[in-house]
């Protein structure tokens, strides 16, 4: 992905362009005029004429202040997510209960950026409803839209997109034949006999980049001359069908089949039955999903290079190892035969059977030394995931199936910053009902990990209501585990709810039911950070220490990285509280850097919190304000600051104190509003500077040049410390 940057902060996710860009420069300049001059744009056209790959052209070329993101929307099927789309394409986390349009609008009010949406025609309402209301709230917002039809808002400039002029398809074949063909000479200088051939062949598909693409892919195979008499025949089978279609739809469907028709049998059916998945997949699932019933396991990979090589699908290297993907077009044909040949059913099922399994070994290795390889993997298999989840909560019989994906993704919705997804899910999930023991126990899996989304969300109510039907459903049936889970979650929501006593009582309670039924794993371990901040906030920082540094060790010795981030901000602020900032200071950075990398925004925005206590301590007072108001940006997304808790809010209190005292009120105000300017990676990655002198910052209203951030940077002890008793210690 283009990774803009300024000062080390990502601008940007357009993709690289990996081949060369043929042709088009009248159509970018009009695009460049459009966009100069309007606030929406939109690229319209038939399937396959080029519009994506000009519009990152255009969109490339732009500079605005917070970058270009782009948005793919092909694998989204429901109108629905959208927004969450959106969401994701521009990395934002929001654990809380507003809606993903609520984030959207907040983190693009102030912003100034071009947003591209590629891919609208199929969610057009909800494309169009989205970009309006973005548009009339955030004035530095730029939208430029791709799809077969405008959006129909007002104020769009609309750019429809024509096939290539015929020297350009050219050239567009040349060039990417001469990519697959080393040597071959289809470039302008080297067409020799074959000159006037590929002129008509170019001619006959209508200038359109996909048929052309699909075309320089036969075109090892076959000769121009080949190509052009099999292109004949199939004109003449489907220019019997439609006729009110354009000529340049109708062409484009046609060498789509065509393509199809020269495949082998095993190569068309593995073609039918990759269309199920959504969004990237990966071989081993290729090789599960499509076996069976005329194409064996062992020939998958053979018949998915032949289709490799002929453009029908694309390769790309990710964090998750390489995946293959399918253009929407060429999937959608694929459906159509997938559906003719009467295996729709069985293949669907398939799918959904290797993404449970794949949710199933990703829920165990989180708690692994592959728990990032896991958080990447889940990335990139979100979309087919989804898949899985509607197929099993809308078909008849299988909602116990979607009780369980749902559940079993819990290290996801929460470890991973997709509160808000994972709770639609889940409540959507615990409203069937399953029948058989295998329904039950995904119920009440679905229940509990519900009422843990909710209490990080600090939606108490409906915490507690789900927490207390787990249990007592859990009770009803004799199932321990689930009685354990319901009774730590429900510790948990005593715990970020201020009641101490009642946390610890609940929590040891758990924790000796987890050990009665020999189970460990991330929420076990997480349990006993939570019985360590109860301790810490009654007083016991002593024993908060001994249960994290337990902690600490089983996770080093299991490879667990997520839990382990928790119990080290116990740690670090126990280092504080003993006068060792240089420790607290390292043990937060692990902490803050693990929590980034996996998006774990409440993790990130705690250990943000107590950075800003620890650089008060070192004497940096303008920095510590700067990180408070950092991190008061980052809230909104977690949800209630702190929790509202006033355990939790101590060291945000004592960091404010000190850091009044030193600077004055409104040199402190001054650098909070600083911080709260600054973007979440740009607070995570000035957290993680080492200390040194003091970071220059905006010079106080009415000051001369001599007064900066230095302002405060005499060594501070907090105005008060807590205490040993009461409930002024914060873990």
């Amino acid at each position: 992905m283009r990774d803009l940057r300024r000062d080390g902060i990502p601008h940007g996710n357009l993709p690289l362009e990996l081949d060369a860009f043929v042709g088009r420069a009248p159509e970018l300049a009009e695009l460049a005029r459009a966009l100069d001059t309007g606030r929406l744009v939109t690229v319209t056209g038939t399937g396959g004429v080029g519009k994506s790959r000009l519009a990152a052209r255009a969109a490339a070329r732009r500079s605005p202040r917070h970058g270009v993101w782009r948005v793919e929307l092909a694998p989204v099927r429901d109108e629905e997510f959208v927004d969450y789309a959106v969401v994701e394409a521009l990395g934002l986390v929001d654990h809380t209960t507003r809606l993903p349009r609520e984030t959207l609008l907040a983190h693009l009010a102030e912003r100034e950026l071009l947003l591209v949406l590629d891919g609208v025609e199929h969610v057009v309402e909800a494309c169009a409803s989205l970009t309006a209301e973005l548009l009339g709230r955030a004035p530095g917002l730029r939208v430029l839209a791709v799809g077969r039809r405008p959006l129909d808002v007002p104020g769009e400039r609309v750019v429809p997109l024509a096939p290539l002029r015929p020297e350009e398809a050219v050239e567009l074949l040349a060039v990417r034949a001469g990519q697959r063909l080393a040597g071959a000479g289809y470039g302008d200088d080297a067409l020799g006999e074959d000159r006037e051939e590929v002129r008509e062949l170019c001619l006959r598909l209508d200038g359109i980049p996909l048929a052309i693409e699909l075309a320089a892919g036969r075109l090892g195979a076959l000769s121009p001359r080949q190509m052009l008499q099999r292109l004949d025949d199939r004109f003449r089978i489907l220019t019997g069908g439609d006729r009110t279609a354009l000529p340049r739809h109708r062409t484009l469907r046609t060498a789509i089949g065509w393509s199809h028709e020269l495949c082998t049998p095993a190569e068309r059916l593995l073609w039918a039955r990759l269309s199920v998945f959504t969004g990237s997949f990966d071989l081993e699932a290729a090789e599960y999903v499509c076996s069976g019933d005329g194409l064996p396991a062992d020939e998958v990979l053979d018949v998915l290079s032949a289709l490799l090589a002929q453009s029908v699908l694309t390769r790309e290297e990710t964090p998750a190892g390489v995946r293959y993907r399918m253009l929407d077009t060429v999937r959608a044909y694929g459906g159509d035969w997938l559906e003719a040949t009467g295996d729709a059913s069985r293949v669907r099922r398939r799918h959904r059977d290797w993404y449970v399994g794949l949710a199933t070994w990703c829920e165990l290795e989180w708690f692994s030394p592959r728990q990032r390889e896991v958080a990447a993997r889940v990335d990139a298999e979100l979309p087919n995931l989804r898949g899985a989840l509607e197929h099993s909560l809308t078909e008849p019989d299988e909602a116990h199936l979607g009780q369980y994906l749902a559940g079993a993704l819990w290290f996801h919705w929460v470890g991973c910053g997709r509160l808000s997804e994972g709770r639609r899910w889940l409540e959507q999930a615990v409203r069937l009902d399953a029948e058989g023991t295998a329904g039950e126990q995904s119920r009440l899996k679905a229940l509990w990990v519900l009422g843990y989304v909710a209490v990080l969300q600090g939606d108490t109510a409906h915490a507690l209501a789900a927490l207390q039907e787990c249990r007592r459903e859990a009770e009803r049936s004799a199932n321990a585990t689930a009685v354990a889970y319901a009774e730590h979650r429900t510790g948990c929501l005593a715990l970020v709810t201020d009641d101490m006593p009642r946390a610890e009582t609940l929590l040891r309670s758990a924790l000796h039911r987890y050990r009665e039924i020999g189970e460990l794993n991330s929420n076990v371990l997480m349990g006993q950070v939570e019985l360590a901040m109860a301790r810490a906030f009654q007083g016991d920082l002593p024993d908060a220490v001994r249960l994290c540094e337990d902690v600490r060790r089983v996770c080093e010795d299991h490879g667990e990285r997520w839990a382990r981030g928790y119990a080290l901000y116990v740690l670090a602020y126990a280092a504080w509280y003993d006068g060792e900032p240089v420790r607290a200071r390292e043990l937060l950075a692990d902490c803050l850097r693990g929590a980034h990398r996996f998006r774990d925004q409440l993790g990130s925005v705690l250990a943000v919190e107590l950075l800003a206590l620890v650089t008060v301590a070192e004497g940096d007072a303008a920095e510590a304000a700067v990180l408070q108001g950092g991190a008061a940006r980052m809230w909104p997304s977690v949800g209630l600051p702190l929790f509202g808790s006033a355990h939790y809010n101590a060291p945000h209190e004592l960091c404010e104190a000190a850091a009044r005292e030193q600077l004055g009120d409104e040199r402190y105000e001054e650098c909070v509003r600083h911080g709260a300017g600054l973007g979440r990676r740009e607070v995570v990655t000035r957290a993680l500077r080492r200390p040194g002198p003091p970071v220059p910052l905006p010079a106080p209203r009415g000051a001369g040049t001599g007064a900066g951030a230095g302002a405060g940077a005499r060594t501070a002890k907090p105005a008060a410390s807590p205490t040993r008793k009461g409930g002024e210690t914060a873990g």
